[in-house]
């Protein structure tokens, strides 16, 4: 069943852009770190304060939503959140992780294809209160947290 989708007509996917190649200041081919057949993950670009090289786990199928997922899919977004979210733990040296995932614009979703926020965490750094102090991270910025993410997982493969 599909509910009302929120993507305008002629929607331009970051996301699905990104798997085909197609580069621009917030979406590198250095901001991604792992790569299964339904799923990959990145370093986003948009970073907090306290929180910097948070990273994005979405299925390769473009869909808007939870509510569109197929279960595979939904098995290979989280097994690969899982996996993110340890070599985070490791290779950050962060004391936590949080992840969160949005539906819809009353639900705060800003991007028409579903992914889950995997954020580093520290003692007292106030993320949630920091909400509209977030900043784009420049590729030079992410291309480090990359390195360490993509060293702690194992090795991608190929979009193509």
């Amino acid at each position: 069943m599909r509910l009302t989708t929120h993507e305008p007509a002629g929607y331009e996917c970051p996301f699905c852009s990104l798997q085909n190649g197609v580069f621009d200041d917030h979406n590198q081919a250095s901001d991604v770190v792992a790569v299964t057949d339904r799923a990959y993950a990145r370093v986003a670009p948009k970073w907090w304060p306290a929180n910097a090289g948070g990273a994005l786990v979405m299925p390769r199928r473009h869909v808007e939503n939870l509510y569109e997922m197929k279960p595979a899919d939904g098995h290979a977004v989280w097994d690969l959140t899982q996996q993110v979210a340890r070599a985070m733990r490791l290779s950050y040296g962060c004391q936590g992780v949080s992840m969160r995932q949005h539906n819809e614009p009353a639900g705060d979703q800003d991007v028409w294809h579903l992914h889950v926020q995997v954020l580093p965490r520290y003692r007292d750094d106030r993320l949630y209160q920091q909400h509209l102090d977030a900043r784009w991270a420049h590729v030079d910025e992410r291309r480090p947290f990359a390195d360490r993410l993509r060293s702690a997982l194992p090795p991608p493969n190929s979009f193509v």
